[in-house]
């Protein structure tokens, strides 16, 4: 099941963050990359974020999340992780599911780290397609796509 969280809510961002920090070890490994931002990433922030979370519950749990920057025209997918525990059950794509019908922005984008296949993967299933590359200032090769509809 597919809700809307209050990550302003201390208990529910503290969950939120396990998950994004079980999911971005992952990835970092992935990546071959030693000083990663998105493991950095604070508790508060995301209390104070500005941006809209869902997460994907089985039973009491959340095992995925997907964080959107929506706009009239354009919706961004900040960030889309899940439980290591629960990868390759089809979380990730019904959490993109979710996002692309229930927003109505003509434009959705999405960035990776290059070598992240599984998400590039994910993302070309849907149609985006790729519109840029480019090296961080951290060592990361990252790719930029985007789906016009």
């Amino acid at each position: 099941m597919i809700k809307k969280l209050d990550h302003t809510n201390l208990a529910i961002a503290t969950k939120m963050h396990i998950v994004f920090q079980e999911s971005y070890a992952i990835e970092a490994k992935l990546l071959n990359a030693i000083n990663f931002p998105p493991l950095q990433r604070p508790l508060q922030s995301y209390i104070e974020s500005t941006t809209t979370f869902f997460g994907y519950h089985i039973k009491d749990k959340i095992v995925g999340i997907i964080e959107v920057s929506p706009k009239e025209k354009t919706t961004h997918i900040n960030s889309l992780v899940v439980s290591p525990h629960f990868f390759r059950q089809g979380i990730g794509r019904q959490l993109m599911q979710h996002i692309l019908q229930n927003f109505s922005s003509k434009v959705f984008t999405v960035e990776t780290g290059l070598e992240n296949i599984p998400a590039s993967k994910l993302y070309t299933s849907f149609h985006f397609k790729e519109v840029k590359q480019w090296d961080t200032d951290h060592g990361v090769r990252k790719i930029r796509f985007k789906l016009i509809r």
